[in-house]
């Protein structure tokens, strides 16, 4: 693997060097008021970013998924009841952490490569007239299968039934990088961490909480002391942590919150959705398809891209990393070898993409696919010229 090119996994993402150098820096006393003056426009930064007015926000060192297990230990209790889909890997390991936390976990088998369904939660959400349901899990962007559901058509779900459960959202690859609104879908928690949409290491846990979920901490008696966000409040008021902080990764995070603030989040937002859209024309040219069933449910930060019946998707990945230092990601879990996956989030623009793309489409060829070499490229070429020609006559 060659530390030149650039990486095209979901996540980590790559970094721009101004952040790597934020997350190196010199040692200072985490109990001063030094330390405040980086850890509080953190909090309100990914409030912003989260598009909510009250969310209170947690940052712990760990990644999405200690966000998960800070989401449900608490404000729920041993054999509370959950309700959850299952359409893909990561959905998939949200509920293993429900049941290992000994939760009643309801779940709504989905195939994957499609996206929540909606009109089965409500029907669930309905069924249920003793409301023993508390939470409702939703994934919005499953990274295994590049897949994006409709939060807020899960949200009228549940309001479609009168239905009291708190919804909980993994946003791990989603924010920062497509549209999430904390406040306008009614989510009750929001996870995501600092490797993805925010262009950092691995390393920190993001976690949006309604005042809904912050009343529901009283009565939860999962136990948790890490995760545990009473005593992450209390370090807070005194501009501290409850045990040693990660300073450099948090001074990081405020930086990437200022990139992103200053390129404009609607912005940052369109970028993800047209080079996205440049891969998704490279993938119709090659004459592949994504495993996303549908195109509402094109995921703006991945692409998981199908391979033909009978060839091993994860060579594609193998011989990359091999023969052109590029980094792609493998299939996950039940498309384990049918799909092979491009990221395009975080730090990247349309020239980095269409680096990936060649080595794609070179490697493809180099295995014996049936795709004519520079097919994919020009067909992304044309619409980023398309679009950047839109652009430049709509500002004259």
């Amino acid at each position: 693997m060659s530390f030149q090119n650039p990486v095209f996994i979901p996540g980590p993402t790559n970094m721009p060097e101004a952040i790597r150098q934020a997350c190196y820096m010199p040692t200072i006393d985490h109990r001063s008021p030094v330390f405040g003056k980086i850890l509080h426009p953190c909090l309100d930064g990914v409030r912003r970013i989260l598009k909510s007015e009250s969310a209170k926000i947690f940052i712990f060192p760990s990644t999405g998924t200690g966000g998960w297990e800070t989401a449900l230990t608490n404000t729920l209790s041993p054999g509370d009841k959950v309700l959850a889909a299952r359409n893909g890997m990561f959905s998939h390991r949200w509920i293993d952490m429900c049941q290992r936390h000994q939760l009643d976990v309801q779940i709504v088998e989905t195939p994957w490569g499609e996206g929540l369904p909606a009109d089965k939660y409500e029907e669930a959400l309905k069924a249920d007239k003793s409301h023993s349901i508390k939470v409702v899990l939703a994934t919005h962007n499953e990274t295994a299968t590049g897949v994006k559901s409709d939060i807020a058509a899960v949200r009228r779900a549940l309001d479609a039934a009168k239905h009291p459960a708190m919804l909980f959202v993994d946003g791990v690859s989603s924010i920062g990088s497509m549209d999430f609104r904390m406040d306008d879908w009614g989510v009750d928690i929001a996870v995501t961490g600092s490797q993805k949409g925010f262009m950092l290491p691995a390393g920190l846990a993001i976690v949006g909480f309604s005042d809904k979920a912050m009343k529901a901490i009283d009565t939860a008696t999962l136990p948790r002391t890490f995760f545990d966000i009473r005593d992450m409040a209390k370090g807070y008021a005194n501009n501290a942590y409850p045990y040693t902080p990660p300073v450099g990764l948090l001074n990081g995070l405020k930086l990437s919150i200022e990139l992103i603030e200053a390129e404009g989040l609607d912005n940052v937002l369109a970028r993800h959705t047209r080079i996205a859209t440049g891969v998704r024309r490279a993938v119709d040219a090659w004459g592949l398809k994504l495993c996303a069933a549908s195109p509402e449910l094109y995921s703006d930060s991945v692409s998981a891209i199908c391979t033909p019946k009978g060839f091993d998707a994860t060579d594609i990945v193998t011989v990359a990393a091999r023969d052109y230092g590029m980094a792609f990601g493998v299939g996950l879990g039940e498309v384990a070898g049918k799909v092979f996956r491009i990221g395009h989030l975080g730090s990247l623009t349309d020239a980095m993409m269409l680096s990936g793309l060649g080595v794609a489409e070179m490697v493809m060829v180099d295995l014996g696919l049936d795709i004519k070499l520079g097919s994919g490229v020009a067909a992304a070429q044309n619409f980023y010229r398309r679009d950047n020609a839109q652009k430049k006559a709509a500002a004259e």
